[in-house]
């Protein structure tokens, strides 16, 4: 077992198995010492945890949750950066993330929200997962996931 992924059993988060692509794309795609990982959305066992909106109000997913979600998102992002790697040791830094938050007009929390994947990522892989990083609210997500997020990371 790798060290990154026996800090991610320790940190309660298993590596799971790769989530199917919904659509005509693969998972990841190397090139050169980089590896960008296709939008993953935040499945457990194949399932989306919550699904809708992000805001403050009721009937919406709580902004609390879908940090939660885009930790979950970022998970299933090294599960298919190791598909392609092959070893998540050789990983040298997470270059950049991109997340995108379902919400409503009136909310302004996307970096709040995606900072569930930035922390962890930092949890997971020490100063090699500070990075760059966009955080972009959009109107809908497939499968009507609350998040979704992409990251681009370097390898030797």
């Amino acid at each position: 077992m790798s060290r990154i992924e026996a800090r991610l059993i320790e940190l309660g988060y298993p590596l799971p198995a790769v989530a199917l692509p919904v659509a005509a794309y693969v998972p990841s795609v190397v090139t050169g010492n980089l590896c960008f990982t296709s939008g993953q959305l935040p499945f457990v066992d194949g399932k989306l945890p919550a699904a809708g909106k992000v805001g403050e109000t009721e009937g919406l997913v709580d902004p609390a949750a879908a940090k939660d979600l885009a930790r979950l998102c970022a998970l299933n992002a090294l599960a298919a950066l190791k598909l392609a790697i092959g070893d998540l040791d050789r990983v040298t830094r997470i270059v950049k993330v991109v997340g995108f938050v379902a919400s409503v007009p009136e909310f302004t929390g996307q970096p709040g929200v995606i900072n569930g994947a930035s922390e962890f990522l930092g949890e997971v892989f020490g100063d090699a997962g500070v990075h760059a990083r966009s955080a972009v609210g959009v109107p809908v997500l497939p499968l009507d996931s609350a998040v979704e997020v992409e990251l681009i990371a370097e390898f030797k």
